[in-house]
């Protein structure tokens, strides 16, 4: 009756709706309306063209976080790390675009790569200790969270800026900035970045599925022992996956330099696209496809919340209890799995 291949897209999006569900639920217990709470929600993220603009912003680094955690998690690696790696790589994008004056052809890729290799570097210190050393990634990717937020606030306020809190607005030529895309969707601040997000998607599914090196990664993820009695080198695997997550991150850190707002301020604490792009990785099922339509998801609740408290009084935190249910169905797929398997056997 189901496939596993059918089971596996059953689990996500049973999970969504019981996480709409029991939040829902949690809404009336508190005595709010759902129905009018998601109807909020909805027309908050899609109700006309700058909402829907917004909504695409917001799914823009949601993506490229999420394709950096699935890549890690395919290769056998929890790299935690993301919200640190978004922090060099926006930092890393915004230096290059105030700092030089280049024709647009060079000046904005030249900042696109720097974000990129900028996360890519943050990704190689994790990379190498645990390949080289066996420290554990997580604990260093963790602590690497806080180096950067830290690093980064000081080098805006004491390297790039005479001790402002903010930099000064990137140059025109290395902006993200769409006048046709704003212009479609009533001035909202919907930039070229998502389509770098879509193609950096379709970039992870032939890595992954159609290169030799895919193929090595995925076994490394999938057994290192037998990986390495098959001839491949498991610690050059390690490295290369934590360096090509990384650049993934800092492609989203990247894309809110570049794209969303123009320059980098003093952070008082982690942005959260990093920690989110966790929930939709996991969401996603670690797949490219998954990833661009929970990225989507989460895009669309993120946005449609702002929505929430002014039409229908539901606070926005009940939102971030919704995300956190579907998280929790989905880590429970396990209980999920055995209801569907027990309902297909019942079915025969």
């Amino acid at each position: 009756m189901f496939s596993n291949r059918t089971v596996n897209i059953l689990i996500p999006i049973i999970s969504v709706l019981l996480g709409l569900i029991f939040g829902a639920v949690i809404m009336l217990a508190f005595g709010y309306n759902p129905i009018k709470g998601y109807g909020a929600l909805w027309s908050g993220a899609f109700g006309d063209l700058y909402f829907f603009g917004e909504t695409l912003r917001q799914v823009t680094p949601y993506i490229l976080s999420g394709l950096a955690v699935a890549f890690a998690l395919r290769s056998g690696l929890l790299n935690i790390g993301v919200e640190g790696q978004v922090f060099v790589g926006w930092l890393a994008s915004v230096w290059v675009g105030v700092t030089f004056d280049f024709p647009m052809i060079i000046h904005l890729p030249l900042a696109v790569l720097a974000g990129a290799c900028a996360g890519a570097f943050w990704g190689f210190i994790p990379g190498i200790l645990k390949a080289k050393l066996g420290v554990h990634e997580v604990i260093v990717t963790i602590m690497m969270n806080y180096i950067a937020l830290y690093s980064s606030n000081s080098l805006v306020r004491n390297v790039i800026t005479d001790g402002e809190d903010q930099t000064e607005h990137i140059k025109a030529s290395a902006s993200l900035a769409s006048d046709w895309l704003a212009g479609m969707t009533y001035f909202s601040r919907l930039h070229y970045g998502i389509l770098i997000a879509l193609f950096m998607a379709a970039v992870m599914w032939f890595v992954l599925n159609k290169t030799t090196t895919g193929f090595e990664l995925r076994s490394v993820g999938f057994n290192q022992n037998a990986s390495k009695y098959a001839g491949m080198s498991v610690s050059r695997n390690i490295v290369l996956a934590m360096v090509i997550s990384g650049a993934f991150a800092g492609l989203a850190g990247t894309m809110e330099g570049l794209g969303t707002f123009g320059y980098m301020s003093v952070k008082s604490g982690f942005t959260n696209i990093g920690f989110d792009g966790i929930a939709v990785a996991l969401l996603g099922a670690n797949s490219a496809v998954g990833v661009v339509l929970a990225a989507l998801l989460f895009g669309t609740l993120k946005i449609g919340a702002l929505n929430m408290p002014t039409e229908a009084g539901v606070p926005t935190e009940l939102v971030e209890i919704v995300i956190a249910l579907i998280i929790f169905f989905v880590a429970s797929s396990y209980v999920i799995r055995w209801a569907i398997l027990r309902f297909k056997k019942e079915g025969k």
